[in-house]
């Protein structure tokens, strides 16, 4: 078959099935590729349609696509967004039943589906790939392959054997997809999934419709409140660092109003599918979380992610956010850290069993996290060089662009506090060298005798909360370190001695009050124009009605940005409706007439 031959194939099946006119980015020279038989790394930001590189090569080719699916939910709801398309999609988990299961495989084995999703360590069990081998397979589709690196965030042992299929399957086509692996993670997978001759097609890692936002944690709560004002009714997730304050943080949003859901790994698992579910299939659910919830989550319309502690790695914290506007409608990324954060994550570190390698790289990740969050520039720019991509201006989208912080010259200061730190013996921590700084009148001081130290009171003129802020940012370019196993006291590097001996120069920022820090997004619940949110908002309520019906999410009935659409064209007809982006051959057939009915009022107006 020939290169054009595939190309118009993939084509009229994007836009007769899954109702979309054109390819986005590299998805067509993706489709192409692996539609002829090649072997491919795809790397592709979440919402920038990773799923289609390889669903639409499986319709295209003769057998059943094969795809690695690490979470049971996240393939339930595939399964569900193919079956509303008109595919014959399928999979195999311990959810099924022993008959369901044998129905299953039957179809699987005799050429009955398109595509069958499966979790890795069901399918290196010698059953499966019995089954394996008596089907013909189109492709195998390795998705969220980050999980095979040991130095990730979600790395997932059954993923290292995936290379057994490699070995069994020499002539299928493999593709691994992730939207999150950094330089020495693509060397990891493209290794230990033995893809040495695939293609890597790197997409951009920019996700211009998310806003960042970062601020220091001073009455986390409130700030977390305040943030939540503009998104009354919006899904979306808030992470917390423990269980503990996932417990409390739901509780406290339930008291408040918020129809909030907790969620981690030491709630029973009839309760964490439950609340899973409930977030999925129900609209404006809070889902409070450890970072236990959210890999795979496949949910378009989450219009906010916030942290209410630093997440690990900038890795974690970009696959986190990157839960929020999948559908490519305006979103939010809000976070509140502080110097406890710190500690506390480097104290996990410290107190891990990891070799002392890991350690290093894990203290390295979360350094560069550190670094993120006490940005003076674009923080998109930050973001994306960590992953090796380039950002040319600034972005426009984060507090940091929005805002203009106050940058000034805090070289005086910032060796008042390295030589505050250095003269009481670099054994104690922030709170200690702050009063001392200021000249606090405390008993611990004058018992140390630090009240006659020459620093002692020199920085009276200087807020309490300014200091902090210049520590952390101390902090984050590795002029101080904090020793985690001597109870957080604050150590000097040999980074500090230029400034120190006064060969170097150290700018600052001020931290804006909270509520200047407005994102691009403050009516980011309203993701239609003001004179088009009665009908979007009529549009979504059918929308559900529809969903409750069929026991499925709302979202694979229509995204919201197809919503969006309708409410903006306000098609008169099925010709109208079928042109909108999202709406195939399949949802055409079941869905023009009673969507139809829904804007046929509005159209008068």
């Amino acid at each position: 078959m020939s290169s054009t031959a595939v190309t118009e194939n993939a084509l009229d099946l994007l836009r007769r099935v899954f109702g979309f006119h054109q390819f986005r980015g590299q998805q067509a020279e993706i489709v192409n590729h692996v539609g002829e038989g090649g072997n491919a790394l795809v790397l592709m930001p979440t919402g920038g349609g990773k799923s289609l590189c390889y669903q639409i090569p499986a319709l295209m080719r003769p057998g059943t696509g094969l795809v690695v699916s690490p979470l049971i939910a996240l393939m339930q709801d595939q399964v569900a967004a193919m079956q509303q398309y008109g595919i014959r999609a399928a999979y195999l988990n311990s959810t099924l039943d022993w008959p369901s299961q044998q129905r299953v495989e039957q179809a699987f084995a005799r050429g009955a589906l398109d595509l069958l999703y499966v979790a890795p360590e069901r399918l290196l069990q010698p059953r499966m790939l019995e089954l394996l081998d008596r089907a013909k397979l189109a492709l195998i589709a390795i998705d969220e392959a980050h999980c095979v690196s040991q130095w990730g965030h979600d790395f997932r042992p059954d993923y290292l054997q995936l290379v057994t299929l490699c070995e069994r399957f020499p002539d299928v086509p493999r593709l691994a997809l992730t939207a999150t692996a950094d330089v020495a993670t693509r060397r990891e997978i493209i290794e230990r999934l033995n893809l040495g001759t695939a293609r890597t097609f790197i997409s951009s890692f920019d996700r211009p419709n998310i806003c960042y936002t970062v601020t220091p944690k001073d009455r986390p709560r409130e700030q977390l409140s305040a943030f939540l004002a503009a998104h009354k009714g919006d899904a979306g997730i808030v992470y917390c660092l423990s269980r503990k304050k996932v417990d409390e943080t739901a509780a406290w949003l339930q008291n408040e109003g918020w129809d909030a859901l907790p969620y981690h790994a030491g709630l029973a698992g009839d309760v964490r599918q439950k609340n899973q579910q409930r977030f999925l299939r129900e609209e404006g659910v809070v889902m409070v979380a450890t970072i236990a919830f959210g890999m795979g989550i496949d949910k378009s319309n989450v219009r906010f992610v916030a942290h209410l502690d630093l997440p690990k790695s900038l890795e974690a914290y970009y696959q986190e956010t990157g839960r929020a506007g999948r559908d490519g409608l305006p979103a939010q990324a809000f976070m509140v850290y502080g110097l406890q954060d710190v500690i506390a994550l480097r104290q996990m570190v410290q107190a891990s069993e990891a070799e002392p390698e890991r350690k290093k790289i894990e203290q390295r990740k979360l350094e560069a996290m550190l670094g993120f969050c006490e940005a003076t520039r674009c923080r998109r720019k930050i973001l994306l060089n960590y992953f090796g991509d380039a950002l040319d201006e600034s972005c426009g989208n984060c507090d940091i662009c929005l805002t203009s912080p106050n940058v000034y010259d805090a070289t005086e200061y910032a060796r008042q506090v390295l030589s505050c730190i250095y003269r009481v013996g670099q054994r104690y921590g922030v709170n200690y060298v702050v009063d001392v700084l200021r000249g606090v009148d405390d008993n611990r001081i004058r018992v140390a005798g630090h009240d006659a130290l020459q620093v002692f009171g020199i920085g009276k003129a200087l807020p309490v909360t300014q200091w902090r802020t210049l520590l952390r940012q101390l902090i984050a370019h590795g002029l101080v370190t904090i020793d985690v196993d001597g109870h957080g006291s604050l150590q000097l590097t040999e980074q500090a001695r230029p400034l120190l001996r006064g060969e170097q120069t150290f700018w600052s920022h001020k931290d804006a009050p909270t509520k200047d820090k407005k994102g691009r997004a403050d009516n980011a619940g309203k993701v239609a124009p003001s004179g088009q949110q009665a009908l979007f908002e009529a549009l979504r309520k059918r929308r559900k009605e529809i969903a409750v019906e069929q026991g499925v999410p709302p979202y694979v009935i229509f995204s919201d940005s197809t919503l969006q659409e309708m409410a903006q064209t306000k098609p008169a007809n099925k010709r109208e409706f079928g042109a909108i982006a999202g709406v195939g051959a399949r949802k055409l057939e079941l869905y023009a007439v009673d969507f139809l009915e829904v804007i046929g009022p509005f159209r008068q107006r």
